[in-house]
């Protein structure tokens, strides 16, 4: 499938970021919702409750729609900067505390 969203400034250094199974080529210091969004990555988490998919939605960290986990750690992507080696998880719903 082709991604809803497209690369306006495909220039720049390029780094390789782990995705689940897949190895991304994301550019480097850009902000990595974005970069995700772009390489077709989405849903990036599914609500507790329903299971309903959730992706960026407001892109200042307001809204937490965005959570993934790198190193163990849940954040919010629109927070972060791609840099070399990141291993992103996409959380998988409910989890018991």
């Amino acid at each position: 499938m082709k991604p809803g969203f497209r690369d306006l400034t495909p220039e720049g250094p390029r780094v390789t970021v782990r995705c689940g199974d897949h190895n991304l080529a994301l550019r480097d210091g850009a902000n990595l919702a974005a970069e995700l969004l772009v390489a077709g990555v989405m849903p990036f988490r599914h609500t507790p409750v329903s299971g309903a998919p959730r992706g960026p939605f407001c892109m200042m960290g307001a809204c937490f729609d965005c959570l993934i986990e790198v190193g163990g750690t849940t954040r919010q992507a629109c927070l972060m900067e791609v840099t070399a080696g990141l291993e992103i998880t996409l959380p998988k719903g409910r989890r018991d505390a």
